[in-house]
C-alpha cells in the first residue's frame, strides 16, 4: 500500500498546473509511437511512413477541436501522456483483470520515447513549439478502451514564492 501512496502523491505533484488552463487531447484507438523517417531509393530524400503521417494527423484535428477558438498556448508548459493499450485477446480471464487493474502494465512497442514524439502533431495548434514543455509524465496502462490521452497546462507559479536567478 505504501508504494501506491508515493506513487499517487508524484503523480498529483509533477507539475502543479492551474486547472483552468488544462487542455485534454484524446484520440481513440491503440496507440502509435513515430516510425522512423524512410528514404525513397531514386532521391535519397527522407518522408515520414504513411501510418505515422495519419496518425499525427488525426492527433492534430484532436487537438484542433479541444483548442477551439483558442490560440496556442504560451510560456513554460506541463504535458502528462497517457498511453492505454488494449489488453490481448490471448490473456486468460485472471491476468486480464490483474492488467486492468494496473498490475500488469504494458512493456512492450511502442517505446515512450516514440510516442512523446508523436507530440510533434500539436506544434502550432496546442502550443507554439514543443520546446515550451518543460515537464512531463508519460505512462502505459492496459485498458479495455486502448486510446492516447494528453493532457497540457500552463506552469502554475513557483512554491512558496521562490524564483530562480537568471
Amino acid at each position: 500500500m505504501h508504494t501506491l501512496d508515493v506513487r499517487a502523491a508524484a503523480r498529483t505533484r509533477w507539475c502543479a498546473p492551474r486547472k483552468r488552463d488544462t487542455i485534454i487531447i484524446e484520440l481513440l484507438g491503440e496507440p502509435r509511437g513515430k516510425g522512423r523517417p524512410r528514404f525513397a531509393r531514386r532521391t535519397g530524400h527522407a518522408y515520414t511512413p504513411q501510418k505515422t503521417a495519419s496518425y499525427e494527423a488525426c492527433l492534430r484535428h484532436e487537438a484542433a477541436l479541444a483548442m477551439g477558438d483558442r490560440p496556442p498556448l504560451e510560456g513554460a508548459l506541463c504535458v502528462q501522456v497517457s498511453a492505454y493499450f488494449g489488453v490481448p485477446q490471448s490473456w486468460s480471464a485472471k491476468k486480464r483483470d490483474a492488467a486492468l487493474a494496473g498490475e500488469i502494465r504494458p512493456a512492450k512497442r511502442p517505446d515512450l520515447d516514440n510516442v512523446v514524439k508523436m507530440l510533434d502533431a500539436f506544434n502550432g495548434v496546442v502550443w507554439r513549439d514543443d520546446a515550451q514543455i518543460v515537464s512531463g509524465l508519460i505512462e502505459k496502462h492496459y485498458s479495455d478502451r486502448p486510446r492516447l490521452r494528453v493532457g497540457v497546462s500552463t506552469q502554475g507559479e513557483p512554491q512558496d514564492g521562490v524564483r530562480t536567478e537568471r
